[in-house]
């Protein structure tokens, strides 16, 4: 039988808490998994889906292709001309997609601020100039502390709702009952 907890010693007590805290963070790492698998279910199958409406709009794209390309054909253009001006088009927007994501690219700063930090944790944690100037300005300014309404008294303005059915609402504004 167990001891009242008021002549439990403290070790007991301690243990107990530490085997119930194992316990919780098992328990966590448990829901978290299972949360992980089904979620990863759901993007995997999301992804499916996406892939296979890219592959119908790749489709559709092909003889929406082939259908401007008659077309320029049906206003009297030589068959080999209309072809070459439907693929010289999409050669054209290729090429300025691939310039925009070329510059995108080009403007990326990479992951500097990592790459120092690391460099100095492998030298022994020796600070950047700038970190050293951030270190040096002092602690952050305390903000000051929230003054607005609490959630208690938010809506306290606010009528309340009666029982009584032919008691008039002061802020109905409406004709209708």
């Amino acid at each position: 039988m167990a001891a009242p907890p008021e002549e439990e010693s403290l070790g007991a007590l301690v243990a107990q808490a530490s085997h119930h805290i194992s316990t919780l963070v098992r328990s966590e790492i448990e829901l978290a998994k299972a949360e992980l698998k089904f979620d990863a279910k759901r993007v995997g199958t999301a992804a499916g889906l996406f892939g296979v409406a890219a592959f119908m709009l790749h489709l559709c794209l092909i003889l929406a292709s082939f259908a401007i390309a008659y077309g320029l054909v049906q206003l009297g253009m030589m068959r080999w001309l209309a072809f070459t001006i439907v693929t010289a088009f999409y050669l054209i927007v290729a090429v300025l997609l691939a310039f925009v994501g070329y510059r995108r690219l080009k403007g990326l700063a990479g992951m500097k601020r990592t790459t120092r930090s690391l460099k100095n944790l492998k030298d022994g944690g020796r600070q950047d100039d700038e970190f050293a100037a951030l270190a040096s300005t002092g602690p952050a300014p305390v903000p000051e502390p929230y003054r607005g309404p609490t959630a208690g008294q938010v809506g306290h303005h606010r009528v309340p709702v009666t029982t009584d059915t032919d008691a008039p609402d002061p802020g109905h504004t409406s004709p209708r009952p």
